[in-house]
């Protein structure tokens, strides 16, 4: 897991929703749910990036999520006829 610039937004949204549940359980509860959001966050984002870099054909279509074939989403692409 590489840190990236975009991590830091991450690392605030989750700070604020630390700040937020404190108020309802400790802090040092809130910081460890904090913690574990955050490395669920970055573990998924990984496994979405390397599924799309393992993805046979040109790519996957951004709307539905199928591989892309021939230029061509076969879901999204109505032109096909």
């Amino acid at each position: 897991m590489k840190f990236e610039r975009r991590d830091i937004i991450l690392i605030v949204g989750i700070f604020l929703v630390v700040l937020g549940i404190t108020q309802y359980i400790p802090f040092h509860y809130s910081a460890l749910i904090g913690l574990g959001v955050f490395f669920t966050i970055k573990m998924y984002v990984e496994k979405r990036k390397q599924s799309i870099t393992n993805a046979v054909g040109d790519g996957i279509c951004m709307e539905c999520g199928s591989r892309i074939s021939h230029k061509k989403c076969p879901k999204c692409d109505y032109s096909q006829e």
